[in-house]
């Protein structure tokens, strides 16, 4: 659809193969993390195909940021939720999720059978490296956003303390950094108000098919039958699957604990993808033993260079495990991996429509409201010193992959320097980060190596 530039030329709705066609093409193309999501969504939604208002667009944007679970997904699913109701917004989240899925399902397989061929080795030698830096960045960004004054400081630098020293399980830093919000929200409000990191989006553009002055649908106004539907539907979807996971694998079967420890993941993304990392390694890396460090800064690597949500190196984590597990016999190994991929996509993302179908009217009514930020606020300051953490852990592995009493990897930390000034400094594009530093890795390899 061209750009349009006048209120009279603009249909009066959106068709539903126009938008699911777009919304196709853009799971394909969505790369860049949550930040690169967001931008694409605004540049073709408002700016060029003029399907909704600015004001709308961040109105959107506002309140997925306050929930748990991948923003960018979110959005794409209360946008699709908005212009053509529930069925509107399951598509659109599916279409969103569904291209990464396939496409981290064929790469970590290819990564599993190729993954020892020099050429292969080469290239992740580089794009490790690459991994540290962009956490670091991240850690940077949220940082910047967040840690507005020496109370927000003192909230990040403690869970740092507390992860790295004291090994304090992540969603207990979360469930504190929550309460020390709550409270000092009533005790010292103007502590935990940040303002809003997108609000650069705050421009003029032409009208809108879904203008500022549009009334709402009637579909997103609350209702108490609505809210108890969608509720019941989603809590029969996980109940369902969870029970059949029970009864073909048992509740220490590999398919159904990656059910219930995804369940628990989805819940505590607070601050984006990167805040539940840590959370992930614990459990796939240290307690289930799913796979190890070195596979989970690779497959963080593999979803930094897909498109989608970043949150889906979970497909990666759940494919691995299956596929080494050979959870149905060592003839089907592909077919465990898919199927364990599919599964903790499935758990992680299935929370996320619900907080979109059944939240919306309700949640919209409260942005804004200190009670329900301060502790948001909180929580992401927290997600700062967390993923400083996880900034450590991957430098350690990548620099000392052997451990601290064998050889430093200078090449490695060269190609982390380079990789931390291009993305901090020049403020370049990740994907272009990434392939110089896989590149850098490979010519290591050949060369030198």
């Amino acid at each position: 659809m061209a750009a349009v530039s006048d209120k009279n030329t603009l249909p009066d709705k959106i068709s539903l193969r126009e938008a699911w066609l777009f919304w196709f093409k853009l799971g394909w193309i969505s790369f860049g993390g949550p930040a690169g999501q967001i931008a694409i969504m605004h540049t073709e939604l408002v700016e060029r195909r003029h399907w909704i208002s600015e004001r709308r667009f961040l109105h959107a944007l506002n309140y997925c940021m306050a929930l748990p679970g991948p923003e960018a997904q979110q959005l794409a699913t209360y946008i699709g939720w908005l212009m053509h109701r529930t069925w509107g917004g399951i598509v659109v989240g599916v279409l969103f999720v569904l291209p990464s899925l396939i496409i981290l399902i064929v790469l970590s397989w290819l990564y599993l059978v190729f993954g020892h061929i020099s050429l292969v080795a080469g290239l992740f030698y580089g794009i490790k490296p690459a991994v540290t830096a962009i956490v670091l960045q991240a850690a940077y960004r949220i940082g910047l956003r967040t840690l507005k004054n020496p109370g927000l400081w003192a909230i990040a630098v403690a869970s740092f303390v507390a992860i790295a020293i004291f090994q304090v399980p992540f969603p207990s830093i979360l469930l504190t950094a929550a309460l020390i919000g709550y409270i000092g929200g009533y005790m010292a409000p103007a502590q935990f108000i940040v303002g809003t990191s997108h609000s650069k989006l705050n421009r003029s553009y032409d009208p809108a098919i879904i203008d500022d002055t549009t009334p709402l649908p009637e579909h997103t106004r609350f209702r108490w039958s609505r809210l108890i539907t969608v509720i019941t539907v989603c809590a029969l979807l996980w109940i369902v699957l969870m029970a059949l996971l029970l009864s073909q694998f048992g509740w220490h079967g590999t398919l159904t604990q990656m059910g219930w420890f995804f369940t628990k993941a989805s819940l505590l993304t607070f601050g984006g993808a990167y805040a539940v990392l840590p959370y992930v390694y614990q459990g796939a890396v240290e307690y289930y033993g799913w796979l190890n460090p070195a596979q989970m800064i690779d497959g963080l690597a593999l979803g930094e260079t897909t498109p989608g949500p970043l949150i889906m190196v979970v497909a990666f984590v759940g494919f691995i495990g299956g596929y080494t597990n050979t959870l149905f016999g060592t003839e089907l190994s592909f077919l465990s991996g898919a199927t364990a991929a599919v599964v903790a996509t499935w758990f992680t993302f299935l929370p996320s429509f619900l907080f979109i179908l059944a939240g919306g009217p309700l949640v919209e009514t409260t942005y804004g409201n200190l009670k329900f930020t301060a502790p948001l606020t909180a929580i992401t300051a927290a997600v700062v010193g967390v993923i400083l953490n996880l900034v450590l852990f991957f430098a350690y592995h990548v620099l000392w992959p052997q451990s601290f009493s064998a050889s430093f990897e200078w090449p490695a930390a060269l190609i982390t320097l380079v990789a931390s000034i291009a993305l901090l400094y020049f403020k370049r594009n990740v994907i272009y980060v990434i392939g110089a530093c896989a590149l850098m890795g490979l010519v290591y390899s050949i060369f030198l190596g």
